[in-house]
């Protein structure tokens, strides 16, 4: 054999080499890729749960409304699942929204006790205002997103 008969060998030998390496980082990416859908899968199958759970709850009185819908509002953002198309699910926003102002934990604490009770009053009227709401959604919920 002659100089270039080794040299194409090599070459034959080197794209083999090279197409065997894309094959297996191929093979790499579709399984990170399945593992992804996978994990987002789970993630959704946890998350549906969670917001049977919180509506079920609040259709029983075992949640403050608003504390529930809120905690339903931000679950729903992370959901990113299938749903029915008929769900309407705008309250849980509507609450979300109008007490996005409102402190939540350590800044909660620190209020003065004035100030705590004229949010407390807020959140009265804001679960007065949409209690037949929210319940409808809490029970449109607990049956499932599907």
């Amino acid at each position: 054999m002659d100089f270039s008969e080794w040299l194409m060998i090599g070459g034959l030998l080197l794209i083999f080499l090279l197409a065997g390496y894309a094959a297996w980082l191929w093979y790499q990416v579709w399984r990170r890729r399945q593992q992804r859908m996978q994990q987002t899968h789970e993630r959704n199958q946890r998350l549906a749960g969670d917001i049977r759970l919180l509506a079920r709850g609040l259709c029983e009185g075992q949640v403050p409304p608003i504390e529930g819908a809120i905690r339903i509002k931000v679950l729903l953002d992370n959901y990113d699942g299938p749903r029915r198309a008929n769900l309407n699910l705008a309250i849980f926003e509507t609450i979300y929204d109008a007490t996005a102002h409102i402190p939540t934990h350590e800044s909660w604490k620190a209020l003065p006790a004035a100030q705590r009770r004229q949010h407390e009053e807020y959140m009265e009227t804001l679960e007065q205002q949409h209690r037949d709401a929210l319940h409808r959604a809490a029970q449109e919920l607990r049956s499932g997103l599907i």
